[in-house]
């Protein structure tokens, strides 16, 4: 069972992937919910992001360093998940609601 702290860290880093591809928030969704390596791409994105945020924090010797580093880490996982999107042939079916049998 997944804990709530759990359950945030995968909805931020739902969320900050469909801010990024607002045109496949549909995919995106239905990827991080069934493909596993997906959803860790998700979350590493997430804690990049997270941790490029807070860069200001770290000692004058470091930070432009990890600045680089961490922004160079966003753009390869950005690009990884908008291939990841691309490779996906996500179909949604949806059955008719109300159908009588025949």
């Amino acid at each position: 069972m997944m804990s709530r702290e759990d359950n945030s860290a995968h909805v931020s880093a739902l969320e900050i992937v469909e801010e990024r591809f607002p045109d496949e928030v549909t995919r995106v969704q239905h990827l991080f919910n069934i493909d596993e390596t997906f959803r860790s791409m998700c979350e590493d994105l997430a804690a990049a992001v997270e941790t490029l945020a807070h860069v200001d924090r770290l000692p004058d010797s470091v930070r432009e360093a990890r600045r680089q580093e961490y922004a160079d880490l966003v753009e390869a996982l950005v690009s990884e998940i908008r291939d990841a999107i691309r490779r996906s042939n996500v179909v949604v079916l949806r059955r008719p609601v109300n159908q009588p049998k025949s």
